[in-house]
């Protein structure tokens, strides 16, 4: 399918997957309206810097995934839209439960109803591998039950069911693409793969959580493509499908293939603050993603070392970016 000049809207444009998003539709010459969260500095978030008001094929909008009306407006005349507008952090949700709710749940029901009345061609929606719970077993294909173990994951089950009724109430052309964890540059220190390589780029201690979870990681063009190529086939409608690597790797081993690339002095140090409650902790995540090989022809096109290698390129460049002795939850 040509991209060329196809109307778009990303919301989440600003966060780390949405504005690789971005980035992949501009260069296949979509039309492209990139949906940010408004704040009073009119930051662009990981889009700052990189695009301005006179890039072509570029409209950034800012606003509030809660707002229907405003949703609807930023809906209205979009052939395809991305909903990536969501509240990540799993620690944050532990203390602000009802953010989750509103922004997961609602922003995605306004989405969804304002697709519904613009007729809008194709939407994907985006859930989580978290919504699994701790693996009953692996590889996790779509049919595995779902589980809310954190607030978090709780309100993303909502967001996915929501998506669900909509197609199968209304008939709305919508997919449901569910990563597994995501990496790559630009990524914040909420995750463990910037946590890690910051901490290593800069000191010899490296303070973490559990160490033994077990994590699919995947590179985030790997996962661009993944919501490109789900977008792009008819055969995803009403379904919702898993993108992941396929590899497990437990913390620990992942800290360890990154001191050894980054600073082989380094040592890991446990921090009792950055361990998840016992019975909130995901300890397996494993992908099965030959779904989205059958419906997509989706499969991953970097290994984790790759994958690795381009983003610790990517934070020796942008280090003095990151706050790299806070703890961000």
């Amino acid at each position: 399918m040509k991209w060329q000049d196809r109307p778009v809207l990303v919301t989440g444009a600003g966060g780390f997957i949405g504005s690789h998003l971005v980035d992949e539709l501009l260069r296949r010459g979509a039309d492209v309206t990139a949906f940010v969260h408004y704040n009073a500095r009119n930051d662009w978030g990981m889009l700052e810097g990189r695009y301005t008001d006179s890039t072509p094929h570029l409209n950034v909008i800012a606003g509030d995934i809660t707002d229907a009306q405003f949703v609807k407006k930023a809906v209205a005349g979009k052939e395809f839209v991305f909903h990536l507008a969501a509240l990540i952090g799993i620690p944050y949700s532990y203390v602000a439960p009802e953010s989750y709710v509103n922004t997961n749940i609602k922003g995605t029901l306004n989405v969804m109803q304002a697709c519904l009345d613009e007729g809008t061609r194709r939407i994907v929606t985006t859930s989580t591998s978290e919504v699994y719970g701790t693996a009953q077993y692996t590889p996790i294909d779509e049919k595995h039950p779902l589980q809310g173990q954190s607030p978090y994951s709780a309100s993303k089950i909502g967001a996915d069911k929501i998506a669900e009724s909509f197609y199968l109430s209304f008939g709305l052309p919508v997919t449901t693409i569910r990563p597994f964890n995501t990496f790559g540059p630009r990524q914040s220190t909420r995750a463990v793969i910037p946590t890690i390589i910051t901490q290593a780029l800069t000191t010899n201690r490296i303070k973490l959580g559990s160490l033994t979870p077990v994590r699919d990681l995947t590179y985030v063009a790997d996962t661009v493509s993944g919501f490109i190529n789900l977008a792009e086939s008819q055969k995803t409608l009403g379904r919702t499908v898993n993108t992941g690597s396929g590899r497990g790797v437990t913390i620990g081993e992942l800290a360890d293939i990154i001191i050894g690339k980054v600073n082989p002095e380094a040592k890991i140090i446990c921090e009792e603050k950055r361990i998840r409650p016992e019975k909130s902790e995901v300890m397996q995540l494993l992908c099965d993603n030959h779904l989205a090989n059958e419906l997509a022809g989706w499969n991953p096109s970097y290994s984790l070392e790759e994958g690795l290698d381009l983003t610790i390129s990517w934070m020796k460049e942008h280090i003095s970016s990151y706050k790299t002795g806070v703890y961000t939850v």
